[in-house]
């Protein structure tokens, strides 16, 4: 999938900086590949670095986003031999390793393939992100570009959730990033929350009637409809669609509108846990906690990928969105941004107190 998204581009376009927190495709494409070689190449196949100390370039912490077209990457063809030389001896070193009955945490259960499974299954996404913002780009395959689903109806009824104990995160079996363990109880108390995402058409009417802005992509086309204008092209905002790529502080302000307000993760995975939500997996949707750890967290395998961002600066998304990978998309998984970011597929759902 990684290779048909970018099999209709030139080398000009996966070096171009489209935006500055955005990654040029040809660095995300270097990265998936560091990634794979240093976990099961270097790691666990007990290899040599095959580009010397290439590594440093495709550090996403020491390298931020808005630098690494300045980076000594590889492109071109270079780029396409490393991938393609890195996945064949990843699949050398799966020949030669023991699953079961392994010591090994990386190991155990498979986690290590998991992960970087998971890993450029979520820099698809992240790549998706950016190909929105690439003039007359068209797929190869289409089945490589999902589609979003309407809602039924236009205005989503609630559920009551009743209150109580909820086991909240991953279980120890399986794979997991860390920050959705350990698994651990919180209390929640009784609300309501939407069915369904908040559609475009709601979405319309927030914004006539309070002048808040238009969602990334929008615009007006020359009758003062709303078009969305992505890879060169323009389309009717479907009203029955969920609507997508608002930041938070505009989902808050829509909740406060219609009398709600953005549901706290854990009532998010209650709400989950107990099937009262539909159309999961079609936007990203943001609630109002703050990306924190579990009670009892542990990094693992390595602090940069949850540790650096806790705090307040970060909110929680859950659900996933039509670009996110299915094998990604879990109760447990916790998604997390800066609160201003539009770019990502993010939308909302409302809940209210009881």
């Amino acid at each position: 999938m990684t290779l048909r998204l970018v099999d209709p581009l030139t080398d000009q376009q996966l070096n171009k900086v489209y935006s500055d927190i955005l990654s040029p495709l040809a660095w995300d494409l270097g990265h998936i590949g560091n990634f794979e070689e240093l976990w099961l190449v270097q790691t666990i196949g007990k290899r040599e670095p095959m580009e010397g100390d290439l590594g440093r370039f495709y550090d996403a912490i020491e390298n931020p986003r808005a630098t690494r077209n300045e980076l000594p990457i590889l492109r071109g063809d270079e780029l396409r031999s490393y991938m393609a030389e890195v996945r064949e001896r990843t699949l050398e070193v799966l020949e030669e390793i023991e699953l079961e009955d392994t010591g090994d945490r990386l190991l155990r259960d498979g986690f290590v393939y998991e992960l970087i499974l998971a890993h450029e299954h979520q820099h698809n996404e992240t790549m998706l992100q950016l190909l929105q913002m690439v003039e007359g780009y068209e797929p190869v395959d289409r089945t490589a570009i999902p589609t979003p689903h309407p809602v039924r109806g236009q205005t989503p009824h609630t559920v009551l959730i009743d209150g109580g104990e909820y086991e909240i995160g991953a279980g120890p079996e399986g794979f997991a990033y860390d920050n959705e363990r350990p698994r651990h109880t919180v209390e929640v108390a009784p609300f309501e929350i939407d069915v369904t995402p908040v559609t475009n058409a709601e979405w319309i009417t927030f914004m006539e009637d309070t002048d808040a802005p238009p969602p990334l992509y929008w615009e007006r086309d020359g009758q003062g409809e709303w078009v969305r204008s992505a890879m060169g092209e323009k389309h009717e905002v479907d009203p029955a669609h969920p609507v997508i790529h608002v930041d938070h502080a505009a989902a808050t302000a829509f909740g406060a509108w219609a009398g709600k307000r953005l549901p706290t993760e854990f009532e998010w995975e209650a709400a989950a846990q107990a099937g009262a939500l539909e159309m999961v997996g079609e936007v990203w949707e943001w609630t109002s906690s703050d990306f924190e750890p579990y009670p009892g967290f542990e990094a693992f395998p390595y602090d940069e990928y949850s540790k650096v961002f806790f705090g307040p600066g970060h909110k929680v998304l859950r659900g996933g969105s039509w670009a996110t990978h299915r094998s990604v998309i879990r109760r447990s998984f916790r998604n997390w941004d800066l609160p201003e970011r539009r770019q990502i597929f993010s939308g909302l759902r409302c809940a209210t107190d009881v």
